[in-house]
């Protein structure tokens, strides 16, 4: 579920859009916005997207695990890999270099150094080969794809890097440099931050961090060279692209615009604003009908040549800072986290897109460093999803400003409305916060706990109003406050039937009756500030789990008030499944973050996956299953029931997962991705006039007829389905589409039943013969005749005749076939 990390691909006729996100490539559909493929091959991330100059229904990727991959997009077939061995950082592919692509690597031998060089791509037997031949173009090159760009007609490549732009001539094997300064007169940053070329002409545009942009031509001399100035961004400009026939310029920054600059001229320019977010790359189709921008929140938005905004495909935005954690909507089952700026973003896994996004903080966002702006920090919902509650805070120096707001879905609008706001619940920050909710009670069973800094924590309940003029008739109110020899409340949560309340303070574990308040028990071995803590479920209800920052994972007797076992395990994140007894446990140990499943009786893990990945774990959630999954492993049954997702310190959301992302594709991608896959031949067109004008006739008819070409043929499928270049030959296939398309005997269609019902109202014309052979017709089929019912169609007695002599012929060759 991460974001592009290069350009998108808009393929030629703009059907379908192709974008990296992670280690897949991803292809979606432009008229639905929904993925219809993933391509899936790759073990690291892929940095690079190329179609194949030479033919538009292959597409080149690159990734850092050093390899580039040959696909059939369409058809999501890898026809071929190229082993490169170095980490590969972005891809170019020119119609020039029939043979050879162009990626940036690192220089061997030196840290923070990039090159551009050529790669061969040899022709050879089989699908995996090494691709050793390695032409270097380009020193000290950037390693942003956005900051190397190539020439009209693959004469030259530009590159940018600080405040330098190297322009390669390939035919003179000429290398030209031009410098700008850091900065100039009034204090304006010059360096470079992206590069594009003219399609058409020796021009080239570059991107600065002071928002302006340069033209620069007759690069061809060293000295002689000119440029001019276009500025309209007041920051950094993020990136650069030319029209397909170059007359006009996209640029993109950080205010959330699209600038289309006509002509190369300061004075003639369109905009199309508020597109969310700072645009970070921008992609044009190949016919210059659509134009693609990726932003910095994970979304790509779609606009046409005349910018009007089309499309928007939105993935799971890359909030700054997520601290509500990873929530679970009852509801909808999406993931729930925060989104842009005061938002929460409602995240749908099965489907890879936003839901929707709801504004907590209901404040104007200020985009500016250095501005304490109101902050989303804590999120829970109640058992069944009718209530929300959330935190937000805003801090500066030493003035704090917390609000507590609950919130109740409303089933007409479907969406959350504020029924309550409070104010400084606590007199400092909120640190945890839990519902009470179980099933088969009503609204006042419903509890909400918030655990502080302030060394409190409090119950808060609801309550009727009886005013018949107030507004709403209920409100939430705080019922209790609990405190523990003055510690600070760290975590809190109830147990599953909702009778036991666990509230830590620092070191100690305290366990409250949920129903007087009492307080019934502590728990405080081993030493350590207790990070996490979940009771038990089902058969392990009398367990409670907890784990401290020293490094121990804990599990006490809530019946014997005892240590039953511990672990020595960086433990930083504990979850427990909501639908079985299993609990994970993610530990950071060198480097690498490891999962412990377990049950709360058993000391011994379920399943132990060592090294998970490099990246710290922060957060994570099991996603419970709309049907349970077979599973044939006994190492993984804990996921029959729910999925589990991680989020790491980089925000890549991550899942354990039995299927791969081909079968996760919902099944109307599936069929989408089908139909817009049949080849547009002759005969694909032929047949699908055929099968409009029978559907026209059966519904003329009035009745529900199925004919027989319309079923299912598995040669059909054959000739339609199959990829051109893996069929079989004509000769094979031939034959069984033939057969395909016979009509037997013992299944007569409804048009033979209602001729044949015709011929027998006129037999009294015909010869003997002819009566004799209709009329054993007639008894052969009085069943079918009786569930026809009345036949309104009738054939004239030309046309009567011409069928008898059809009927006469010998057709017996065709059995041949």
């Amino acid at each position: 579920c991460g974001g592009p990390a290069a350009r998108s691909r808009l393929r030629s006729p703009s059907r379908y859009l192709l974008c990296a996100s992670g280690d897949f490539v991803k292809l979606y559909s432009v008229a639905t916005e929904e993925p219809v493929r993933v391509l899936r091959g790759h073990a690291g991330l892929v940095t690079g997207v190329r179609l194949n100059p030479r033919n538009r229904l292959q597409l080149y990727s690159s990734s850092l695990d050093g390899s580039i991959k040959l696909w059939d997009f369409t058809d999501g077939i890898l026809i071929k890999t190229f082993t490169v061995g170095s980490k590969l950082l972005a891809l170019y592919a020119l119609p020039s270099s029939e043979d050879s692509v162009f990626v940036i690597i690192p220089k061997s031998g030196e840290r923070d150094t990039f090159q551009l060089v050529s790669v061969r791509l040899t022709k050879t037997a089989g699908q995996d080969t090494e691709a050793k031949e390695l032409s270097v173009i380009l020193e000290g090159v950037d390693a942003s794809p956005k900051c190397t760009a190539f020439g009209r007609e693959g004469e030259y490549v530009a590159s940018v890097k600080g405040v330098h732009l190297q322009v390669y001539f390939f035919k003179r094997k000429q290398l030209n440099r031009f410098s700008v300064s850091a900065t100039n007169m009034k204090g304006g940053n010059n360096l470079f931050s992206c590069v594009a070329c003219h399609p058409k002409e020796d021009c080239i545009a570059t991107g600065h961090r002071d928002g302006k942009i340069r033209l620069w031509r007759n690069f061809y001399h060293n000295k002689e060279y000119t440029f001019s100035t276009l500025h309209w961004h007041h920051d950094i400009v993020m990136d650069l692209a030319f029209s397909i026939e170059g007359t006009s310029l996209l640029s993109g920054g950080v205010e959330s615009v699209l600038v289309q600059w006509h002509n190369g001229s300061d004075c003639k320019k369109d905009f199309l604003p508020r597109l969310g977010s700072a645009i970070e790359y921008i992609s044009i189709s190949s016919d210059g009908t659509l134009y693609c921008t990726s932003h910095t929140d994970n979304r790509i938005t779609i606009i046409n040549s005349n910018l009007r905004f089309s499309k928007s495909i939105q993935g799971l935005i890359k909030a700054r800072d997520v601290k509500t954690g990873l929530v679970v909507d009852p509801r909808t089952k999406a993931l729930v986290l925060n989104g842009e700026p005061g938002h929460l973003q409602f995240y749908c896994l099965q489907s890879d897109k936003q839901l929707y996004s709801l504004d907590i903080v209901q404040q104007e966002y200020i985009h500016q460093a250095g501005l304490n702006q109101t902050d989303l920090v804590k999120v829970a919902f109640s058992a069944q999803g009718k209530w929300l509650a959330t935190v937000e805070e805003r801090e500066e120096e030493s003035d704090l400003e917390v609000h507590l707001k609950l919130w109740f879905f409303d089933e007409e609008t479907q969406s959350f409305k504020l029924n309550t706001r409070i104010s400084m619940p606590h007199e400092d920050h909120i640190t945890a916060m839990c519902f009470r909710d179980m099933d088969e009670l009503e609204d006042d069973s419903l509890i909400l706990v918030t655990a502080g800094r302030d060394c409190l924590f409090k119950v808060w309940m609801i309550l009727e109003d009886t005013d018949p003029e107030a507004q709403q008739s209920l409100s939430w109110s705080c019922d209790f406050v609990g405190s523990y020899h003055n510690y600070q409340a760290t975590n809190c949560c109830f147990s599953e039937d909702g009778s036991l309340l666990a509230v830590s303070f620092e070191e100690t574990v305290t366990v409250w009756d949920s129903n007087t308040w009492d307080l019934k028990c502590t728990f405080c071995h081993p030493p350590g500030r207790i990070r996490n803590i979940c009771f038990g479920r089902l058969t392990c209800s009398k367990y409670l789990v907890g784990a401290t920052d020293h490094g121990f994972l804990c599990c006490w007797n809530l019946l014997s008030c005892a240590l039953e076992w511990s672990a020595h395990l960086n433990v930083v994140v504990l979850q427990p499944d909501p639908l079985s007894e299993h609990i994970a446990a993610v530990s950071w140990l060198s480097k690498e973050s490891s999962l412990f499943v377990f049950k709360p009786n058993e000391p011994r893990p379920i399943c132990i996956q060592r090294n998970l990945c490099k990246e710290k774990i922060q957060f994570a959630a099991f996603v419970p299953r709309d049907v349970s999954e077979t599973i044939g492993s006994e190492k993984y049954l804990w996921l029959r029931r729910s999925q589990l997702y991680f989020l790491t310190d980089t925000q890549e959301l991550m899942t354990f997962s039995t299927k791969s992302p081909e079968e996760r594709l919902t099944l109307s991608s599936k069929q989408l991705a089908v139909e817009e896959s049949l080849p547009v031949t002759p005969f694909s067109l032929l047949l699908g006039k055929h099968r409009h004008q029978q559907s026209q006739e059966d519904v003329d008819l009035g009745k529900v007829v199925r004919n027989h070409h319309e079923q299912d043929s598995p040669a059909v499928k054959e000739l339609l389905h199959t990829p051109a270049h893996v069929l079989p030959s004509a000769s094979f296939l031939c034959p069984i589409f033939i057969n395909s398309l016979l009509i037997s005997k013992e299944k007569k269609s409804a048009e033979e039943v209602a001729d044949e019902v015709e011929m027998e109202s006129e037999k009294a014309e015909d010869d003997s013969d002819e009566e004799k052979d209709v009329t054993e017709m007639e008894q052969e089929d009085i069943k079918p005749m009786e569930l026809l019912g009345e036949i309104t169609c009738k054939l004239s007695k030309s046309e009567e005749k011409e069928l008898r002599k059809i009927r006469k012929m010998d057709y017996s060759w065709i059995s041949a076939f």
